[in-house]
C-alpha cells in the first residue's frame, strides 16, 4: 500500500469514528427526550389518580356546581387519552382545559366553607397543586430536551447521520392559547 492508500484509510477511519460519535450523541439526545417525557408521564398518572378523589370530596359539598365538576372529569379523560396515544399537541390542549377547570373548581371551593375545612379536600388540593407545579417544571425540561434534540438532528454534519438512521423531529409540549392569557379572577367567583 502506498502513501495515498494509507491517507485514504486514515481519512476513512476518522470519518467512521466521527460518524459513530455523532450517532451516539443523537442516541443520547433521543433518550433524553424520552426520559423527560417519562417524568411528565409519571406526574400525569399521579394527578390522574388523585382527581377522582377530589371530585368525590367536592360532590359531597358542591351540589350546585355539577357543571364545573363535569368539566374537570371530561378534561381528565381527554388528558388521559392524549397521554396514552402519545399525542403531544392534543395533550397540551387538554392540559390547558384541565388546568382551567381545576382553577375554577378551587375558586368555587371558596364559596363552601365546609368543603374548605374538610381535611381530605385540603390534602388533595395541596397534592394536586404540588403535582401541577411539578408538571410545569417537567414541561419546561421536556421542551428544552426536545429543542436540543431537534437542533441536533438538523445541524450539519449531524443531519446526514440523522437522515440515514431516520431520526424525526420531536414535538414540543405547547400550551393552549387560553392558558397563556391572564385569568379573569372575577369570572371564577361568579356563579
Amino acid at each position: 500500500m502506498d502513501i495515498l492508500g494509507y491517507t485514504l484509510l486514515a481519512v476513512l477511519i476518522v470519518v467512521v469514528i466521527y460518524a459513530i460519535t455523532i450517532y451516539n450523541r443523537l442516541v443520547t439526545l433521543k433518550h433524553n427526550v424520552k426520559r423527560a417525557w417519562g417524568n411528565i408521564d409519571v406526574l400525569l398518572k399521579q394527578r390522574h389518580d388523585e382527581l377522582p378523589k377530589l371530585i368525590e370530596t367536592c360532590k359531597r359539598y358542591m351540589e350546585y356546581e355539577q357543571e364545573t365538576l363535569t368539566r374537570v372529569i371530561e378534561a381528565r379523560s381527554r388528558v388521559a387519552q392524549a397521554r396514552e396515544a402519545g399525542d403531544i399537541p392534543q395533550l397540551g390542549q387538554a392540559e390547558g382545559i384541565l388546568r382551567m377547570g381545576l382553577g375554577q373548581l378551587f375558586a368555587l371551593a371558596e364559596n363552601y366553607p365546609d368543603l374548605k375545612a374538610d381535611q381530605t379536600f385540603a390534602h388533595l388540593q395541596s397534592r394536586i397543586t404540588g403535582l401541577e407545579n411539578s408538571i410545569a417544571d417537567r414541561r419546561e425540561f421536556y421542551n428544552e430536551s426536545v429543542n436540543v434534540y431537534n437542533i441536533g438532528i438538523e445541524q450539519f454534519p449531524d443531519v446526514i447521520v440523522a437522515r440515514i438512521f431516520n431520526y424525526r423531529d420531536a414535538g414540543l409540549l405547547e400550551f393552549d392559547a387560553s392558558e397563556l392569557t391572564d385569568v379573569d379572577v372575577g369570572t371564577l367567583f361568579s356563579s
